[in-house]
Order: structure tokens, then C-alpha cells, then sequence
């Protein structure tokens, strides 16, 4: 939820800068783990606001570490906000390296695809927040975006789901509470209408005065 979100950002500016841009930055976006982790200078447009994602870092015992495409194998770019354009500017000024955004501790190697899930577990149990990891960001920002009244086409396009079929099926609860929410926005218009006093110029005829239907 907003709530649920506001507070993980407000935790995480007592953590380090690459965490505070790091969380930001998947909260803004939506942005899969692999995809934030492998991250390069030259995918951040900081005067534009805009991120290209083309690639997902990614372990395996047999390969290490190693990039590939994103998991649809579609490219795509984003825009971030203020806050996030902010941190990732103020991390890139700190940074020793020109490469990757996210890297190990002391270091200019890209950082672990894996590092963010426990580190998001020892968040999760310093701040008292349940089942933290880096796909909850994830799922709260296109839960938040779809129930605010995003049309899921654009969600999905932002995600990086191969179709909006994808995102309806993972985020079907958030689309019924977009659909109540709609509803609703019809209800609180007419009752506003009413409230104010708005009339039709045309003068609603009596029961007597309406044609009745042949039969």
C-alpha cells in the first residue's frame, strides 16, 4: 500500500546512499532485481529523468555472474522522479568507478544479483517489515500505479511484461479495485451534482405527462 510504501522510504534514508538509491529507484520504476543490479552510467539519463533497461544481471554455479537480456527480452526505458534522479546523481558523484550504478562495498565490480535480497531481508527485520524483498517493491509500485487509475497497458510497458495479459493475471486484485474505484468516481460525481443543485434545462415531465409504451 502507500502507507506501506512511505514508510520503507522514510527507513531508508538512515541507510547507506547505494541502498537509499537502490530502493528508490525500484519503488519508482518497478524495476525487476536483476534489471536494477545491472545498471550502467550510461543507461541513466539524469537531465531527462529516464532509465533504458536492456539488460538483467543474473548467477548461476555454472556461469558465475553474467548479463542477459530482460526476462522478456524486450528493451524499454522509464522515467524516474525527483527523489530518485536526485539520489542516483548524488551516488554517481561518490562513485569511484563509471561502469555499473550498483556495486560491492569498496569496490568497482558490478554488485551480486543477490546481494539486494539480503539485504532487503536485514532491512526487513531491523524496520519490522515482514516478508521484505526486492519483487514486494515491485508488485507495491504496480499495485499502487494500477489501483491510482494507470491503464494496465501502461503498467505493463513499464514493468517490462511481455503482454497486458501478464499483468492482469498478477495484479488482478489491484484491477478490481481500480474497477470499484471507477464506480465510485461516477457515484461522488452525481451525488456532488446533487449537492449543488445542478438541474437540467430540460423540465422533468410528470408521470401523466410521459408516454406510455405501446403493448
Amino acid at each position: 500500500s502507500v502507507k506501506d510504501l512511505s514508510y520503507i522510504l522514510e527507513c531508508v534514508k538512515q541507510e547507506p546512499l547505494k541502498w537509499q538509491a537502490y530502493i528508490y529507484l525500484v519503488a519508482d520504476t518497478g524495476m525487476r532485481r536483476g534489471e536494477a543490479c545491472a545498471l550502467q552510467w550510461n543507461d541513466v539519463d539524469l537531465k531527462g529523468k529516464t532509465i533504458r533497461v536492456d539488460k538483467n544481471l543474473q548467477y548461476s554455479k555454472e556461469k558465475g555472474v553474467y548479463v542477459k537480456t530482460p526476462k522478456s527480452g524486450k528493451y524499454r526505458t522509464v522515467d524516474i522522479g525527483n527523489d530518485t534522479a536526485a539520489l542516483l546523481k548524488k551516488l554517481k558523484g561518490e562513485a569511484s568507478g563509471d561502469a555499473w550504478v550498483f556495486t560491492q562495498d569498496k569496490s568497482d565490480e558490478v554488485m551480486f544479483p543477490h546481494s539486494p535480497t539480503k539485504y532487503f531481508k536485514s532491512f526487513g527485520t531491523k524496520y519490522g517489515i515482514d516478508n521484505f524483498h526486492p519483487h514486494l517493491l515491485r508488485h507495491t509500485s504496480a499495485s499502487i500505479a494500477i489501483t491510482g487509475g494507470a491503464d494496465v497497458a501502461s503498467v505493463a510497458s513499464r514493468l517490462g511484461h511481455a503482454d497486458t495479459s501478464v499483468t492482469l493475471r498478477m495484479y488482478t486484485h489491484a484491477n478490481q479495485d481500480s474497477i470499484r474505484k471507477a464506480g465510485q468516481v461516477v457515484r461522488d460525481a452525481l451525488k456532488t451534482s446533487r449537492k449543488k443543485g445542478k438541474k437540467h434545462p430540460n423540465k422533468i415531465p410528470s408521470k401523466s405527462q410521459v408516454k406510455q409504451n405501446p403493448k
